[in-house]
């Protein structure tokens, strides 16, 4: 895997840590902002990172074209953004 994964992976065991507490070991569940989060693998976040990146940037492509934007493209965003221990920017 590339650096940048690395680095992206430990910023968000940092978060994880910050928001559950850092009792929670890879594969553990904690509650993020009411919503149940598992603590990912490395491999497992960068599969989640990059859905994450692809359907954040599918729906503010959108909104640049001027589309109607479908509700679960903002449901998947927020999901994606809680399992990554992010603010959804939607």
């Amino acid at each position: 895997m590339a650096a940048d994964v690395s680095a992206e992976y430990a910023a968000y065991v940092a978060r994880f840590d910050a928001a559950a507490g850092d009792e929670f070991p890879v594969g553990g569940f904690a509650k993020y902002k009411g919503k149940l989060i598992k603590k990912l693998s490395r491999d497992e976040f960068a599969a989640k990172n990059a859905e994450y990146f692809d359907l954040a940037g599918h729906y503010f492509h959108g909104i640049d074209r001027g589309d109607t934007i479908n509700d679960v493209i903002v449901r998947l965003v927020r999901e994606r953004a809680a399992e990554l221990v992010l603010t959804s920017p939607v």
